[in-house]
């Protein structure tokens, strides 16, 4: 029997995954990758945009269809791959939002003038709000929803008052004259890496719009989660653009607030802290959900205690954070991270789409499951590469 789908939950988990990716290592890696490439960064996100949709694709498919989150699916395929993937994206998603807490902190000094660890605690208990809320599902969707038009709409007026390159931009999207693998690794890892890619998945499981009848509205959902993360890539690119070629340099120490402070001074300044806000709390409680989501089929009293768990690990991240300062230089490494963690996890779900016991008669189109295995090479090569580079 086909279930209804339910279009309010399929575009908030496509929020869900477009808001946990765009936090604030997406923020501060989209400006310096800008600085560092120029307008031949548009060839890398064009390129990431490709390996992001077909990675999520093949994840988002194989977890409708096995009606199981993807740790469950990795112990099938082999015993105990499931707590090794788990462990993975746990660590990562606890890194992660750490520099989330620190983001959201960050925008409330800049808003309000309070320290960047008293708007920690603040965004810490907002997010906590949201769990401890009766219909969290709900709250979440909406607040998803709200938090990501948000930052699309700030981030357009940044690339409009930028006034950049356009031309230029959109001929070296497809004729670059620089490369970077690193890029191209941390850019996928922070936008489909660890966590995030899993993080819509997960809600879509919870909401029982699973199935190979809703494989359709999948699709969508997991295309819509691509394309509103790429949309704000493109426009924090093109904004950042528009400001580093006129020569201007970025503060090393925040790049994306000089991005936005030199493109409209202080009111650009002030709208920095409200995206930043917006990007590190939103992703604070993507980050948290689906984290916890990877351990709660693990044991019955982990998914009953579920709510409190998913608060104590916020509580933890903030704690972390304030103990050990402002974790800025850990936002990219942690994208790579993520990168890496990404090949194991797709490789997983590719195994998974040929195995009976978990997808029945289900039938993976070859072609995606192809694109799939070649996003899994990349990746892996790319890794090999980045590794290598930082141990010389």
């Amino acid at each position: 029997m086909k279930k209804k789908t339910n279009w309010s939950i399929l575009i908030g988990a496509a929020f869900l995954m477009a808001s946990s990716a765009i936090g604030p290592g997406f923020l501060t890696q989209t400006a310096v990758f800008t600085e560092q490439l120029g307008a031949s960064f548009g060839f890398v996100i064009l390129l990431s945009v490709v390996l992001d949709a077909i990675a999520q694709l093949n994840i988002w498919r194989i977890i409708a269809v096995a009606d199981k989150p993807a740790q469950d699916i990795a112990n099938q395929v082999f015993p105990g791959l499931g707590y090794f993937l788990s462990f993975l994206v746990f660590l990562g998603g606890l890194a992660f939002n750490i520099g989330n807490i620190a983001g959201a902190g960050l925008g409330m000094n800049v808003l309000f003038g309070i320290s960047t660890g008293q708007g920690a605690m603040i965004s810490a208990v907002i997010a906590i709000g949201i769990f401890v809320y009766k219909e969290a599902g709900k709250a979440m969707d909406l607040f998803a929803k709200t938090m990501g038009l948000l930052k699309i709409g700030l981030a357009l007026f940044i690339a409009y008052i930028s006034d950049p390159p356009l031309a230029e931009a959109a001929a070296r999207s497809i004729n670059p004259t620089q490369f970077s693998f690193s890029a191209v690794l941390i850019i996928v890892g922070g936008t489909v890496g660890g966590y995030i890619t899993f993080s819509g998945a997960h809600r879509l499981l919870d909401a029982r719009q699973t199935g190979i009848d809703n494989l359709r509205s999948v699709n969508k959902g997991a295309l819509s989660a691509i394309g509103l993360a790429s949309i704000m890539r493109i426009l924090l690119f093109i904004a950042a653009l528009g400001v580093v070629s006129t020569g201007a340099k970025l503060d090393p120490g925040n790049p994306a607030a000089s991005v936005f402070q030199l493109a409209s001074g202080q009111l650009g300044y002030k709208i920095f802290g409200l995206v930043i806000w917006a990007a590190g709390i939103s992703s604070v409680v993507g980050s948290a959900y689906t984290s916890i989501s990877f351990i709660k089929s693990f044991h019955p009293k982990i998914l009953k205690y579920n709510r409190l768990i998913t608060i104590i690990f916020i509580l933890v991240s903030c704690a972390i954070f304030l103990l050990i300062g402002k974790p800025v230089k850990i936002l990219l490494a942690v994208g790579a991270i993520n990168g890496l963690i990404l090949p194991i996890a797709l490789g997983v779900m590719l195994l998974a789409a040929y195995r009976y016991k978990i997808v029945s008669t289900y039938k993976q189109p070859l072609w995606l499951t192809l694109a799939g295995a070649g996003v899994v090479v990349i990746m892996v090569y790319m890794g090999y590469g980045t590794i290598l580079n930082i141990l010389q």
